[in-house]
């Protein structure tokens, strides 16, 4: 039996920094033995098919070629098509009336514990809203992430420390859901 997953790659082709083409990741990622290797966007978004159940041991095989092939490390989360969807499913906002811009997901490695986010008084950031989810972050910012101050508060590593976290927004989070159906 084989599932389809998401591959989401951290932080490459961002001001031509850590550049990975995507003709490149999906040659890497069929010589890997996935089938059915799509990517989306040039921001580090790949869909497969494996035969194997654990998305773990994906990443950290894609982890260890992306080293070998193009000489630097880049964090990868490896997410199914069920996930995916309910991940979607169980947004708190009202996704089909906001703009792709200003809903993101930020998915996590790992279960984050709420209280790594208590210091954050979210009334100070209003209109802006955070909900944590199942590894993953809900992220509203009704004015788009780059004006946002609650983004910025997000951002600050301590916060998460020892977990690989990688941002999406709406969209893209979207089209990953319809790439992975299949």
């Amino acid at each position: 039996m084989t599932t389809t997953y998401a591959a989401l790659l951290r932080g490459i082709n961002v001001s031509g920094h850590r550049r990975i083409p995507m003709a490149d990741l999906r040659e890497l990622l069929s010589e890997l033995g996935h089938g059915e290797v799509r990517t989306y966007l040039q921001s580090g978004n790949a869909v497969f098919t494996s035969g194997s159940d654990d998305a773990s041991a994906l990443a950290a095989a894609l982890e260890r070629a992306i080293d070998q092939r193009f000489g630097f490390t880049v964090d990868c989360l490896v997410r199914d098509a069920a996930y995916l969807r309910e991940v979607a499913e169980a947004c708190p906002f009202p996704a089909a009336t906001l703009e792709g811009k200003q809903l993101h997901v930020t998915f996590f490695s790992e279960h984050v514990d709420p209280g790594r986010l208590a210091s954050l008084d979210q009334d100070t950031y209003l209109p802006e809203e955070f909900r944590l989810g199942d590894r993953a972050l809900y992220l509203y910012v009704p004015n788009g992430l780059g004006r946002s101050k609650l983004a910025e508060a997000l951002a600050k590593p301590a916060l998460f420390k020892g977990v690989t976290a990688t941002s999406r927004n709406w969209n893209t989070v979207r089209k990953l859901v319809e790439l992975t159906r299949g």
